[in-house]
């Protein structure tokens, strides 16, 4: 299980890690399309949470595997593709990035003026996204927003792949049986 976990999370997380570092020098250009890109990139990644799932049932398992173990092969595969998103993003932060909550709590301010919030909205907004910016200055705080960004994408994933991929032994000869 352990190279199935270590090579499918890899992937995964080498394409998410990829597409930021292809993204993150045009993200003034792309603007708000760059969370669209982000999350469709997260989700195509994690079809590798579903190949790993049927990848250790068909070889590992002898073709059955139970809910729970498929829970537990596709969350183990999107915590390791999860590390490397976040690895790669606190080295984007730290070297190239600095200001990063800075320039993205401007954007926010600013998204909300165009809306045509009211002065006392927007007050209450730059506030929030002031805190929000003090905030992103402690490492753990950073880690923690960037795992809660992609971890609840993958969970998805795995509870959808742990539900069709799971079946039992009578699921698994009545499926191998010609109709």
């Amino acid at each position: 299980m352990r190279r199935i976990v270590w090579t499918f999370g890899l992937i995964a997380g080498g394409i998410m890690a990829a597409m930021m570092a292809v993204t993150i020098p045009f993200s003034e250009q792309i603007g708000d399309a760059g969370e669209i890109v982000g999350y469709t990139t997260m989700i195509l990644a994690f079809v590798m949470v579903y190949a790993g799932i049927k990848q250790y049932r068909d070889t590992v398992a002898g073709g059955t595997i139970r809910f729970g173990k498929a829970f537990t092969v596709g969350l183990l595969i999107t915590l390791v593709a999860s590390a490397c998103y976040v690895a790669t993003w606190e080295i984007i932060y730290y070297t190239a990035m600095p200001d990063f909550a800075e320039k993205y709590s401007a954007r926010i301010i600013e998204r909300e003026r165009a809306k045509g919030a009211s002065e006392a909205a927007i007050e209450a907004k730059r506030r929030e996204m002031a805190e929000f910016a003090e905030n992103y200055k402690d490492p753990f705080i950073n880690v923690a927003y960037t795992f809660l960004e992609v971890f609840p994408v993958g969970l998805v994933v795995v509870l959808v792949s742990a539900g069709i991929l799971s079946r039992g032994k009578r699921d698994a000869h009545t499926a191998a049986q010609p109709a």
